[in-house]
Order: structure tokens, then C-alpha cells, then sequence
């Protein structure tokens, strides 16, 4: 199943206790693929029974029906296609199944959404742009840009000029405030 974003705060049991509950009203549901296993649709049910505000991180592979309050679509741009030296086959697979247009406009058209793109030099800009005309109409205010990078001062530097193309074409700049604050971590 899915990851949960605060994982090491949830009990034993799939739903939390009255005082969980109060402290904690949104749920992230990622990856890997959170909308591969068919499993996906139960707990995303159990979930909104119990109120809380749920939200799926997919990279719009795939299309399913499903109880959430927010789709976060971040499909994968070309600068996500592991290097032909170290991935082989990986690297075909991963280049015929990462751009699915028709699947992104599917799930904008039939969820709130956002859209969220992995930026690492300012020649992705162009990429996004096109990608975005191909899942017309989508809203500048729903399209978040975020820096590619582990380290921070990587970050910044992309942050300066990341941030004036949001301003320019009504983009959010969306910061990668885990690695600020705890670093390249597995588990933050």
C-alpha cells in the first residue's frame, strides 16, 4: 500500500484514536505509485469516512476512482530519465510510461487538483510549457515548480531564477523545505 506521509505518528490500527484524530486532519497518500494497487480505493474510503482531508501525490500514470479531496499530479519530465549508463532497460521503460497527458488531463478534469513539476535548469521551462499545453486547460495558479537538488546551496542557487519564472508566468514556487530543514533524509 501506499506510504503515509506521517507514518511514525500512526497507531496500530489502520484508523487513529479520538486524540490522533484532532491532531492530525490530512493525510498524504505517495509512493512509489500510490494508485497501483487496486487496495488504494478502501483506504482512501476508510479515510474520508473518518473526515480527514486526504490528498494523493501520483505522477499521472494512471487514472482511478477514488474518494480524495486533492489530486497532486507531478508528472516526470525528461530530466527524470535515469542515466543510460546506469539504468539500461530501466531507462526505455521509464521513457515510454512517464509522459501520459491524457491520463493528467483525465484526472484534472475529474478532481481538484495541482500540478507539480521537478525543475532543474531553465531549459525544462519550455518542456513544462509544452506539457501544459498538451493538458489544457490548466490552471497557472494549480502549476508549482519545484527545484531539483539535495543540497542546499544547489537549492538556493535554482530557487533565484526558479522563483522569477513562477512571477512570470503566475507559477507557485514551491521550496523543498524537508531538505532545509532536515537534509537528504529517507524519512522527511
Amino acid at each position: 500500500l501506499p506510504n503515509f506521509s506521517c507514518i511514525d505518528q500512526l497507531p496500530e490500527s489502520p484508523l487513529p484514536d479520538s486524540q490522533l484524530h484532532q491532531s492530525i486532519r490530512h493525510v498524504v497518500l505517495t509512493g512509489g505509485e500510490p494508485l497501483l494497487p487496486r487496495e488504494v480505493n478502501e483506504l482512501c474510503a476508510m479515510l474520508r469516512q473518518q473526515k480527514f482531508h486526504l490528498t494523493i501525490e501520483t505522477a499521472g500514470t494512471i487514472f482511478r476512482e477514488l474518494d480524495c479531496d486533492l489530486m497532486s499530479i507531478s508528472p516526470k519530465l525528461s530530466n527524470s530519465d535515469p542515466q543510460e549508463s546506469r539504468a539500461g532497460e530501466w531507462r526505455m521503460k521509464h521513457q515510454a510510461t512517464r509522459h501520459r497527458p491524457v491520463t493528467v488531463r483525465q484526472l484534472m478534469q475529474h478532481y481538484p487538483y495541482q500540478l507539480k513539476f521537478v525543475v532543474d535548469q531553465l531549459d525544462d521551462i519550455s518542456e513544462i510549457l509544452s506539457y501544459l499545453d498538451l493538458v489544457q486547460p490548466a490552471s497557472s495558479a494549480a502549476v508549482m515548480l519545484m527545484p531539483q537538488g539535495i543540497e542546499q546551496a544547489e537549492l538556493a542557487a535554482k530557487a533565484d531564477w526558479l522563483q522569477s519564472v513562477c512571477d512570470e508566468y503566475g507559477f507557485t514556487f514551491c521550496p523543498r523545505k524537508h531538505i532545509e530543514w532536515f537534509g537528504n533524509r529517507r524519512g522527511t
